[in-house]
């Protein structure tokens, strides 16, 4: 237990750097942590992983206590992420059509998901993939672009086309 919980707090450092760099956007911080990860794995040559998706995977069957304490460890984890996320979609940097905490949920577990496809193929493809896809995806940007905005933009009004216009 002591283990996990001196890695999660190591995590948590890197978490917050990424999220709390006020010179990236919001939804940059996002991609800037999922960047970090990708580098301290190929590191470790596409090896090894997360140490909390590891032990999820192969201790949280067997002991009740440290299910426990990982479940506690994800519940925080998505927390730190949620409210970057909440953020970034107050901001209009990320589509709202989903709840921040939901959004975080799904990024822990397709991206702990990403890590061992990474450590099956010795690659990070795996990890490319997920990025791109989240961020053209999951994490776009919402369509903003409206008729209004161009409008007070260009300072013009639209022309009232007649009924025989129309058609």
């Amino acid at each position: 237990m002591e283990v996990l919980d001196q890695y999660f707090d190591y995590l948590k450092g890197l978490v917050s750097e990424a999220l709390n760099d006020e010179t990236l956007t919001l939804r940059q911080r996002l991609k800037r942590y999922l960047d970090v990860i990708t580098d301290k794995l190929e590191h470790d040559r596409w090896m090894l992983g997360c140490l909390i998706g590891d032990f999820s995977l192969q201790v949280s069957s067997h002991s009740r206590l440290l299910r426990k304490r990982l479940d506690s460890i994800f519940r925080e984890w998505r927390t730190l992420f949620a409210s970057c996320i909440a953020a970034a979609q107050s901001a209009g940097e990320i589509d709202s059509q989903f709840d921040a905490a939901d959004l975080a949920e799904f990024l822990l577990a397709s991206w702990e998901g990403a890590i061992l496809r990474m450590k099956v193929e010795r690659s990070p493809a795996a990890l490319e993939r997920f990025k791109t896809i989240l961020f053209a995806t999951v994490f776009k940007r919402p369509r903003t672009f409206s008729v209004n905005k161009r409008q007070r933009r260009t300072g013009k009004r639209p022309i009232k086309k007649s009924k025989r216009d129309r058609r």
